[in-house]
């Protein structure tokens, strides 16, 4: 499975929809709060030079906002999710 992390705050819209969308597609992920985690927030801003939420990252791969496409062609890329398959409705 792919190792994916969320770095999000709570009150973010993009953040909440990006959580629900990896949920309801029952994609584990972990979640920072940037808001209240220093530490996290520092290292979200080395990885991917953004400041804004969410960021999303994909076995290394960076993605800066809720990018539906670019989050399901890294779940297709990365090895160990091979069997991710988008369900179109």
């Amino acid at each position: 499975m792919a190792k994916i992390k969320v770095y999000s705050t709570k009150t973010c819209p993009y953040c909440i929809m990006a959580k629900n969308w990896l949920r309801d597609k029952k994609i584990k992920f972990e979640d920072f709060d940037v808001g209240t985690d220093r530490k996290k927030a520092e290292e979200m801003i080395e990885k991917s030079g953004q400041v804004r939420v969410p960021v999303i990252e994909i076995d290394g791969e960076i993605i800066s906002g809720f990018d539906q496409g670019r989050i399901e062609e890294a779940l297709k890329k990365s090895k160990n999710q091979s069997s991710y398959e988008t369900k179109k409705i």
